[in-house]
């Protein structure tokens, strides 16, 4: 078999068993289907949907509008505030927005009204994590302000974990923002979704040790890739695929070389000093596909006897002495991708994407 280019394949019937197994693990939640690590691939998103995903999740307005321009009618959710300059594409094609600050919910306001819609926000909370949402101590004021908005319709209070600060969602954590949930629910008079975080937060959920008033979650990389984001391990409990993507490339040169490098050893092309072990003459590959497609430390060959030493921008460096043929040239070599290997996969112009078992 021959292959002309780095080429990610997509098993569709396995992102829709993931979705459909963790929809079925969180019964009583809402499971909004993240897709920003694929970019707002429509068919991914489609068989998320099919897997019985409540909406769907993005982070970037080019790729919610291409699910809309694919004909994606369900419920979009941007996972990451609009800019106020860009309410007015916001508003138009998605239906909520994740925020914690008053200009951006007044621009969403004001871009609902010219849009004659109305428009939902969930109050995000920083509960430990540091990345995006608001001070606790600064939520009653949020929601007074809102309230008042006439095109802009509060559902819940949300709150994101282990993306930036890495902090697990635990008793402690995920019970603040329940408690605050149900304080901004007396203060409106109306009950409201809790937005519970990511995948890292299933385990707490399955374990019994989230508040039962948490009735959403917001999952992408548990139904892409089927691993706790937390510890890149299976979801206790759960069989999920995590081989629902793959990405092959293809060899353009097999040679067999000394395992350290020649000369006086310098920085490489994105500034590093590498390390090598002397291990003598090896036999090693190089694919087509480099650090501009993806993130060679979070490949594993689907063929253990492969080995990836690395990569500069263009060229993925394998050792496959321990292969019992040497591969052709052309010959693809197949890998599954980590989660920061997938984002640039799907990144990337240059890879090639392909979707079975849709």
């Amino acid at each position: 078999m021959q292959l002309a280019q780095a080429t990610v394949t997509v098993d569709l019937g396995k992102i829709e068993d993931n979705a459909r197994m963790l929809v079925d693990a969180l019964r009583g939640i809402d499971v909004v289907g993240v897709t920003k690590v694929t970019c707002g691939t429509p068919e991914i998103a489609l068989a998320m949907l099919v897997g019985g995903v409540a909406a769907l999740g993005e982070s970037r307005l080019e790729n919610a509008a291409r699910l809309r321009d694919a004909g994606v009618t369900a419920p979009i959710w941007l996972v990451r505030a609009p800019s106020p300059a860009t309410a007015d594409e916001a508003v138009r094609v998605s239906d909520v927005s994740v925020v914690s600050e008053v200009a951006i919910v007044e621009a969403l306001d004001a871009a609902a009204s010219r849009a004659a819609k109305r428009y939902g926000v969930v109050a995000m909370v920083d509960i430990g994590d540091l990345r995006e949402g608001m001070m606790p101590h600064e939520l009653p004021g949020f929601l007074d302000h809102v309230a008042t908005l006439p095109n802009i319709d509060i559902l819940g209070i949300g709150a994101s974990l282990t993306c930036y600060g890495a902090i697990v969602p635990d008793e402690s954590n995920l019970g603040l923002l329940a408690g605050l949930a149900a304080e901004a629910e007396v203060q409106l008079g109306r009950r409201l979704l809790v937005s519970g975080g990511s995948s890292t937060s299933i385990a707490a959920v399955t374990a019994g040790r989230a508040p039962l008033t948490i009735d959403n979650l917001r999952l992408g990389e548990a139904i892409v890739l089927g691993v706790d984001p937390a510890t890149r391990e299976p979801i206790p409990g759960l069989s999920l695929h995590r081989d629902a993507v793959t990405v092959s490339a293809p060899v353009i040169e097999c040679k067999v070389k000394p395992s350290m490098p020649i000369g006086t050893c310098a920085q490489d092309a994105f500034g590093n000093v590498p390390s090598f072990e002397d291990l003598g003459e090896r036999r090693r590959a190089i694919c087509a596909m480099g650090r501009q497609d993806v993130v060679p430390e979070q490949l594993t060959p689907v063929d253990p006897r492969v080995i990836v030493l690395g990569a500069s921008s263009d060229h993925l460096v394998l050792d496959v002495e321990d292969l019992p043929v040497p591969p052709a040239i052309g010959e693809p070599i197949a890998f599954v991708p980590g989660y920061s290997a997938t984002l640039a996969l799907f990144t990337s112009p240059y890879v090639a994407k392909e979707f079975v078992n849709g």
